[in-house]
């Protein structure tokens, strides 16, 4: 292990790898709802492994597997999870010139850059805790949540009629835990209000999958109208 890495390089990087690894246990065992959800809701083990490991992005795995037990098509379903995926790739801006990565560390950093490693990355102090922070929780997460995908989808594969359990609500209620802490400012909360008022009017008169992206296109016209004011920090830095 680089000495950066090592707990006992510095208190800080000490601080980031502990974050990380309490962020990537409680992350991880989060994969076993999703691989029940996702077997119970028409996939197979393989195909929910797969998933997992490939596309590795809970927001985007848990609209898919919601479009598709809805009966969705699959164009409405890769849509879906490709839109709220697409934040991902505007982590990698914020995340790439605190890590200065090349070569296949790289492209090792793009798979793991997740909520999670990003949230644990920004919040360091020195360029070793950052780096310790986003690799300790994104590969952390990255392996538990693969793991416990595959237990949560062996286990869901003989649960067998997932309303005999309550499952056939549960994807809702795991994808509302997942957008929940981002709703603490008023700003988020209008946008997140007129996503539930489109979704409501559309759900009665359009196919599954439709609602979603209306609702996120509504969220994006907000944006565009009314963009955010830069925050203190934005506009003076640390």
């Amino acid at each position: 292990m680089d000495r950066q890495f090592s707990p006992r390089a510095s208190p800080e990087v000490a601080a980031a790898v502990r974050q990380g690894a309490s962020v990537a246990v409680a992350t991880g065992l989060y994969g076993i709802s999703f691989g029940a959800l996702a077997v119970v809701a028409g996939l197979s083990v393989a195909q929910t492994a797969a998933l997992s490991l490939l596309l590795f992005s809970g927001g985007s795995q848990f609209a898919l597997i919601g479009v598709v037990a809805a009966g969705g098509s699959p164009v409405a379903a890769i849509a879906t999870s490709t839109l709220l995926g697409v934040r991902n790739m505007l982590y990698g801006a914020v995340v790439s010139p605190l890590l200065s990565l090349t070569g296949w560390r790289r492209l090792v950093a793009a798979q793991v850059t997740i909520d999670e490693s990003i949230a644990v990355a920004v919040g360091q102090r020195t360029p070793a805790a950052v780096r310790a922070g986003f690799w300790t929780a994104g590969l952390g997460v990255f392996v538990l949540w693969n793991a416990f995908t595959l237990v949560g989808a062996l286990a869901g594969d003989a649960l067998g009629d997932p309303r005999a359990w309550g499952l056939d609500a549960a994807a809702g209620a795991a994808f509302l835990a997942l957008v929940w802490p981002r709703l603490a400012d008023r700003r988020a909360q209008v946008v997140a209000g007129l996503a539930v008022l489109v979704t409501l009017a559309l759900v009665p008169v359009t196919p599954a999958g439709v609602p979603v992206l209306a609702a996120a296109a509504a969220a994006i016209v907000v944006g565009l109208v009314a963009p955010a004011r830069p925050t203190p920090d934005a506009e003076g830095g640390r």
